[in-house]
């Protein structure tokens, strides 16, 4: 296996710069802006003539211990041994999000595939069921992970691509084939919960209304104070942690909307009626740390390869001038035989620790990791 990388910024050229025609490699991965890789499509096909192209809008792109902003991130993957499918699917063309997919996992051929690579549109998209759908239709032993694309901290438009110019309101899944892969992943948090525990008494899937009987927007606003006034995009700030008898831990969830009209929040996935929630606040440290924590968890035997970092707007946010700390900390861990590359997102899929199948988080980093034995 083997990986190049390289990115692009305004007023310069690919750096490195693209050579010639690569014809082996299989995987390209892209993240950035949807016009900026719109003007450098015909440039990646001929570069990668066999590869999948694929990868989404963000809120920040990741290259190796980089973050940056308003640029291209680009991954190439050679696989010695290991095959590459994917396909794509407009949302709306189907009644749910769990039926997408479940379209998607039926979709890509199940044998010896062994993990799923998911780029979905991030506003258009309930995290859960999709991640609920491709469970169901996947063979048991296939994990799946990825991410819902970005818009920076604007939530008006977010797309992803596969072999072709971006598309708003599409899913893209990536199979991964081949018995010689190694894989590895994790997901890690790192925010701190404050105030009491509150009871959903009305919800409708990713949709909240209310709170203790209350309308659950008024309740928000009077917890963020000031912060209210720079709504939707200050609840990044200020996720909630959702607790349920039939999970077997908290989830934390991020807010994509709010809606003034009926009091309520539309968040990247299910708030389901009758769980508690509290709400979380950042502490720099434990962001920092979680991310390591994640990385300890998605290192490979080998300790070589490719690991692909999806992180949270919300902790971008968060964190600041400081965000390249997070990349640095899951460097250190991972080691320098690692090539690492991802974006800022607004949700990540993965699977439970210990478990395949796929589970939505937010606010988190997550980490899967590639290699080939």
């Amino acid at each position: 296996m083997q990986t190049d990388q390289f990115y692009w910024v305004p007023g310069a050229n690919w750096q490195p710069a693209l050579n010639g025609v690569d014809t082996k490699s299989s995987l390209v991965l892209c993240f950035g802006p949807a016009d900026l890789f719109a003007q450098h499509l015909h440039t990646l096909t001929t570069s990668f003539p066999n590869a999948v192209i694929s990868g989404c809008t963000t809120a920040g792109e990741i290259l190796d211990d980089q973050v940056r902003d308003n640029s291209l991130s680009l991954t190439s993957i050679a696989f010695n041994k290991a095959s590459v499918q994917a396909i794509q699917l407009e949302v709306s063309s189907f009644s749910s999000s769990l039926s997408a997919g479940q379209a998607l996992a039926a979709k890509l051929p199940h044998e010896s595939l062994r993990h799923v690579l998911i780029f979905s549109d991030g506003l258009c998209v309930n995290g859960t069921d999709l991640a609920r759908g491709l469970t169901q239709k996947l063979p048991e032993a296939v994990s799946v992970s990825g991410g819902l694309a970005g818009d920076g901290d604007q939530f008006l438009n977010t797309a992803t691509w596969l072999n072709g110019p971006p598309k708003s309101g599409h899913i893209v899944a990536v199979g991964l084939y081949g018995e010689n892969l190694s894989l590895a992943y994790s997901s890690f948090g790192g925010w701190d919960p404050f105030g009491p525990d509150r009871l959903v008494t009305r919800s409708e899937t990713n949709i909240l209304y209310e709170l203790d009987g209350r309308s659950a927007l008024e309740l928000y606003k009077e917890y963020l104070g000031p912060h209210a006034q720079e709504l939707p995009g200050s609840a990044l700030l200020f996720p909630l942690s959702i607790r349920a008898d039939t999970l077997a831990e908290e989830r934390v969830r991020t807010i994509l909307a709010i809606d003034e009209k009926t009091g309520s929040m539309t968040f990247a996935g299910d708030i389901p009626q009758g769980c508690h929630v509290r709400l979380m606040r950042a502490n720099f440290d434990r962001l920092i740390d979680g991310a390591s924590i994640a990385a300890q968890k998605a290192t490979l035997d080998s300790g070589q390869g490719f690991a692909l970092l999806i992180s949270c707007v919300g902790r971008k946010m968060v964190l600041k001038q400081r965000v390249e700390e997070e990349v640095e900390g899951v460097r250190q861990i991972l080691g320098e035989q690692v090539h690492m590359g991802g974006f800022y997102s607004y949700g990540e899929l993965s699977p439970l620790i210990d478990k395949v199948g796929c589970t939505l988080h937010n606010q988190t980093m997550t980490i899967t990791s590639i290699g080939e034995r």
